[in-house]
């Protein structure tokens, strides 16, 4: 197995080439510095995005409300989670920094607020 990837580490972007050996396991190519088969190994095994979102609220003044997981999710997790966000409605006083969601689905990552609602 062949794949074509872009490292997001740092500005260069390499142009990385990752395939499979005789063991499964995989080769990178194309990499410029360490960080680049880092990504490529994580971004093959197990891909994670951190997770920006709005949730509504009861503020007249910010309808919506800002979020964001604490560290980067899973991506098997981000539809379910956005799924719980929309669906969601908070009561005001927030801070930044609040818990919203506590260990998304058992993965010790949270969604916090991403700014203070008051009003």
């Amino acid at each position: 197995m062949k794949k074509e990837l872009i490292c997001i580490s740092c500005p260069t972007g390499c142009h990385l080439t990752a395939e499979t050996d005789a063991n499964r396991e995989w080769l990178i190519t194309g990499n410029r510095c360490p960080r680049g088969k880092v990504y490529a190994l994580n971004e093959l095994t197990d891909p994670r995005r951190v997770v920006t979102a709005t949730v509504a609220s009861t503020s007249e003044l910010m309808p919506r409300i800002p979020v964001r997981t604490d560290k980067a999710l899973p991506k098997r997790f981000i539809a379910p989670l956005l799924n719980r966000l929309y669906a969601m409605k908070v009561q005001i006083p927030v801070k930044s920094g609040e818990i919203l969601i506590e260990n998304v689905e058992n993965s010790q990552i949270n969604v916090i607020f991403c700014c203070d609602c008051i009003k």
